[in-house]
C-alpha cells in the first residue's frame, strides 16, 4: 500500500483561485462542487509529479552505480571473486 501524498485529514483552508468564468459558470450548473473537483485535480497533479521526482532521483542513482561499475566493476563480480578465492567448502 503507497504512503498518501497528503494528509486527507488536514483542515480546509480558503485560497483564492482564478479559473475561466464561463467553464466555472458551466461546471457550477451542472452540479460540480468547483472545490471538491480542484482539491481531486491537485492531488493527481501533486501525486504526478512526486512520481516523476522519485523517477528521476532512480535515475541518478542507477546513473551513479553504472559509473562505478564501468570504474570499478560489478560489485556481485568482485564479491564472487573474493569469496571464491578463500576456498570455503560449497
Amino acid at each position: 500500500m503507497r504512503a498518501a501524498v497528503y494528509n486527507r485529514d488536514a483542515r480546509k483552508r480558503t485560497v483564492s483561485l482564478t479559473v475561466n468564468s464561463d467553464l466555472y459558470d458551466k461546471a457550477k450548473a451542472a452540479g460540480l462542487n468547483a472545490s471538491q473537483v480542484a482539491e481531486e485535480a491537485l492531488a493527481q497533479a501533486l501525486a504526478q509529479a512526486t512520481a516523476a521526482a522519485v523517477k528521476a532521483e532512480i535515475r541518478q542513482d542507477l546513473d551513479a552505480y553504472n559509473v562505478y561499475v564501468t570504474r570499478h566493476g560489478s560489485p556481485a563480480d568482485l564479491a564472487r571473486e573474493h569469496y571464491g578465492e578463500r576456498g570455503d567448502p560449497d
